[in-house]
């Protein structure tokens, strides 16, 4: 049987090599091979299927994912894949499980706190999944403030044991993924109490179900927090509630990689220092802004190919009607998320290459980048996460009334994604973070501590608060040069006026907190300009494929074009540019979408999803989607009858009038 292809006539259109477009979106040559390779071979499995998803009740939903969770693991070992293979295996099955924070956060926390003692003794455990774990930091009454939890862990020097104890309701762990139902052990965040006094926060592995038949241990209460956003999507996770009653745990439990208790109950710390817990925060975070990419490409890819495929409107002497994805209005609104899908891939790139810098500075007791580096990944993750979660909404609605079909893939691809914006921190929370780096760095200025890495543009910041854009036609805002001295310019004065402001106040922290909208917007025009310029900087690089480096151009162009044009106010407020230099950008930014518009279908299809990993009618690759939509409609169980179930009890004494003595 032959194939259609509803997209042939787009494709033949694309004016650069694809598949040399796969290998720089998915970073190498290898990085394309063995994702492509892996992704297919999950695609074949029928274990792996996912049609069904949105359908399952709750407890059904949860054992499916047990089911796909117990046959990847048995399929990495009979396949005897390797630890990059696994985790590629794992992500493309595509779906909310235990295993995610099993593998993405109590075995790093592991790894980054624990001891070289405590790594032998449970790590390989870990590996082996012969424990199951998962991170309980999060309460029910504190998450963004981790320093306002309340489980506190008192040692007792009599037994040389910690007591975890939950004191109040609100100390009640609440949302671990994994927790509820699956997990084994946990690394417990606890205040650490030693003869009354409070150290702070620290982290403990406590078991917390038996290893014979998974029942709690005496004095846990642990469950399932109940149904999240959204049918299907998340609730495949047993996000869980934790409570202690005076639990019991050998002293050896507490993470001690950078300070210890000793049998006397002395509170040391060790050789190791506490910094080098950035490095895990660094990796998290990077590991954020790539997965916001990826999102986000995956909400693209559908909303690119069903515009291309739905015509509406537009029909001359009876012959086919335009293509949505032809109307300007739908240009203006997905091209600059597909720009927005390049951009955040490559400066996740960049934060691959700032972890491993971090860590050979951190081994080499280098700290004096961490503060730039803390503001900088968290505000990253903060721009890059609610982009994304905007996004993936706008190609829901990019898609019309199709698009709120579950069959689309969009409800629920918002659905699990839009965690991103609170947990690892809470977006406008992070911003302020940045924000009071970016108000420190100012005040220094004077002092002769220079400014370096993502910060380095501060220091030419007598220039930047007076530069005049040169810009006199819209060509002249496809320069590099002029992108970036206009994004520095504007973080640049936006951050200036935000300090000035504050020196008006006398007391700072209630300055702070009365200027948080401004300061959030100053930290989002910083962190939008580190995002500019690793894109532009990407384009130094020695790209090879015909045209490949000419299309990243454009997607650069209309991904800060777009930007200046949503932050108009901003730029022409701060004096950086003039009103008529704007609306040059916005002329500059139509020719651009014209460019795009041929390579659209092309571009998407560099992400190299394969249909199963998609999940979408609507964003299948050969473009079928109105037969599929029709066959799928017949699928849901509501037509397993013609007539439906309580026609006889609800629907026929209506039609018949037959109400007994009911009231109308």
């Amino acid at each position: 049987m032959e194939l259609l292809d509803y997209h042939a006539r787009e494709r033949s259109k694309a004016e650069f090599d694809v598949e040399e477009m796969k290998i720089v979106w998915a970073g190498s040559r290898h990085d394309y091979e063995i994702s492509d390779r892996i992704a297919r071979l999950v695609a074949s499995d029928p274990v792996f299927r996912k049609d069904n998803r949105n359908m399952l009740t709750r407890k059904d939903l949860f054992k499916d994912t047990l089911t796909k969770v117990a046959h990847a693991w048995k399929r990495i070992n009979e396949l005897r894949l390797s630890e990059e293979e696994a985790t590629i295996f794992r992500f493309y099955i595509d779906q909310p499980a235990y295993t995610d924070l099993h593998w993405g956060m109590f075995i790093p926390a592991i790894e980054g706190q624990g001891t070289e003692e405590q790594q032998e003794k449970w790590l390989p455990l870990a590996y082996k999944m012969q424990i199951i774990g998962c991170y309980a930091q999060t309460e029910l009454g504190h998450g963004s403030n981790v320093q306002g939890l309340e489980t506190t862990a008192t040692f007792d020097p009599q037994t040389d044991e910690f007591v975890i104890h939950s004191p109040t309701l609100t100390s009640s762990k609440w949302w671990p993924g994994g927790l509820g139902k699956a997990s084994t052990h946990a690394v417990v965040y606890a205040r650490l109490i030693i003869d009354g006094q409070d150290h702070g926060v620290h982290g403990f592995i406590v078991q917390l179900r038996s290893l014979d038949d998974h029942s709690p241990l005496p004095s846990i209460t642990v469950g399932d927090i109940g149904m999240k956003f959204g049918s299907g999507a998340y609730n495949s996770m047993d996000n869980g509630v934790l409570r202690f009653d005076h639990v019991r745990i050998p002293r050896n439990q507490m993470l001690m990689s950078v300070s210890q208790v000793t049998r006397e109950g002395k509170y040391v710390q060790s050789d190791v220092p506490r910094q080098l817990v950035y490095g895990t925060m660094v990796y998290v975070r990077q590991k954020i802004v790539s997965d916001a990419s990826i999102a986000l490409s995956r909400a693209v890819c559908i909303a690119t190919r069903y515009s291309a495929v739905r015509r509406q409107f537009g029909s001359k002497n009876g012959g086919p009607e335009t293509q949505v994805i032809n109307y300007k209005t739908q240009q203006s609104r997905l091209f600059p998320l597909l720009a927005s899908a390049y951009a955040f891939r490559f400066v996740g790139e960049w934060l691959k290459w700032l972890y491993t810098d971090v860590t050979q500075r951190l081994q080499a007791n280098d700290f004096s980048i961490l503060p730039e580096v803390h503001a900088c990944t968290a505000g990253l993750k903060s721009i890059t996460t609610s982009a994304t979660a905007d996004g993936i909404e706008d190609c829901r609605k990019l898609c019309g009334g199709h698009g709120y079909l579950s069959s689309s893939g969009l409800p629920e691809l918002f659905a699990v994604y839009i965690p991103a914006c609170t947990y690892e921190g809470d977006n406008v929370v992070l911003l302020l973070q940045v924000a009071r780096f970016l108000v420190k760095t100012v005040s220094q200025l004077g002092s002769g501590n220079k400014p370096s890495g993502t910060t380095a543009y501060m220091g030419r910041a007598e220039h930047l608060m007076q530069c005049c854009c040169e810009v006199e036609s819209a060509e002249d805002w496809l320069k590099p040069s002029v992108i970036v001295e206009a994004f520095e310019a504007r973080a640049a004065r936006m951050s200036f006026a935000c300090a000035t402001s504050l020196s008006k106040f006398s007391n700072p922290e209630e300055g702070f907190a009365e200027l948080s909208a401004d300061l959030n917007e100053a930290a989002v025009a910083h962190c939008q300009l580190i995002v500019v310029s690793k894109f532009i900087e990407k384009l130094q690089q020695d790209i090879p494929g015909k045209g490949v480096k000419r299309q990243l151009e454009i997607l650069c162009n209309v991904y800060a074009l777009y930007l200046l044009r949503r932050h108009l106010g901003d730029f022409i407020a701060t004096g950086c540019i003039t009103p008529e230099q704007g609306a040059l950008a916005n002329e500059q930014l139509r020719l651009l979408y014209s460019q795009l518009r041929p390579n659209a279908v092309a571009l998407v299809d560099a992400f190299n999803y394969t249909d199963h990993y998609l999940g979408s009618v609507l964003g299948r690759y050969d473009g079928d989607v109105y037969q599929k939509l029709y066959e799928g409609a017949w699928k849901d169980p509501l037509n397993d009858s013609v007539v439906p179930d309580g026609y006889h009890e609800y629907i026929r004494p209506i039609l018949k009038q037959h109400f007994g003595n009911a009231r109308l």
